[in-house]
């Protein structure tokens, strides 16, 4: 039976050609981020008391962790060979006899690891710590809701009189385009134009100003259309408008909104 088919061609032998490097398949069982780390680790999996460290057995795992490194480059276990170093220096230290004058004065060997280990241990609980609290991007993400201030009254800018007249002004002059038209003069009332306008804004309560001129009428239908839209303003029958400086002004219902 071959063992393998690569594009429909059996094989049953391996090629002599075939090389696999050595690190081709690497396994990370456990992973520290230095000897006070591994050290930490192996005195929590056995419940060992860090003021009373077993420098035998600890020193024994140690080694054969560090034994674990030679397959890799010298600099990354170097920090291990020094700990490992500074373990068998200790348990030398805890070996040879000593005076009985000497005892009491002489310190514990393992005084300065286990000061260090617990000062490792607090930076690394308060890591740990850190990183268990709430994280912006990675446990919840802001929200932004914009909401419009509704106390706030915003009233359309007072229209000058130099743009009403203005605007009659280019009224009136599209409306002597038609002048020449205009054969027989019909007479014009302010009260009936001011009563027609009234019934178009009721009709469309906004009007652009230029909408409630006939520039068909010329000149003098422009002026009384004028007259009677600012006779209306003055008794406060329509409202003149204009939403931003310089722009169209507009004839309104008073009390209306667009």
């Amino acid at each position: 039976m071959p063992f393998a088919v690569v594009q429909g061609k059996p094989f049953t032998q391996l090629p002599e050609d075939l090389y696999i490097p050595p690190d081709a398949l690497e396994v990370i069982l456990e992973a520290f981020e230095g000897p006070l780390d591994l050290l930490l680790y192996l005195i929590r999996r056995q419940n060992l008391d860090i003021l009373d460290i077993p420098i035998a057995e600890i020193s024994r795992q140690y080694v054969e962790y560090v034994e674990l490194l030679q397959d890799l480059r010298f600099d990354l276990a170097a920090e291990y060979l020094v700990m490992a170093a500074i373990l068998a220096e200790i348990k030398s230290r805890m070996l040879l006899p000593r005076p009985v004058s000497e005892e009491t004065e002489e310190d514990d060997p393992r005084a300065e690891l286990v000061r260090r280990l617990q000062e490792y241990e607090r930076y690394k609980q308060a890591a740990e710590d850190l990183d268990e609290l709430p994280r912006q991007e990675r446990d919840f993400h802001l929200v932004y809701a914009h909401v419009e201030d509704r106390t706030q009254v915003r009233l359309p800018p007072d229209v000058e009189l130099g743009d009403i007249l203005s605007a009659l002004r280019d009224v009136m002059s599209r409306a002597e385009m038609y002048g020449h038209h205009q054969i027989t003069a019909e007479p014009l009332s302010v009260r009936e134009r001011m009563s027609l306008i009234v019934d178009r804004l009721r009709a469309k309560p906004y009007l652009e100003f230029h909408e409630l001129f006939e520039v068909k009428e010329g000149r003098m239908g422009v002026v009384v259309s004028f007259l009677a839209l600012m006779e209306l303003s003055r008794e406060r029958l329509v409202d003149i408008v204009q939403n931003e400086p310089m722009g169209p002004i507009y004839v309104r219902t008073p009390g209306h909104e667009e």
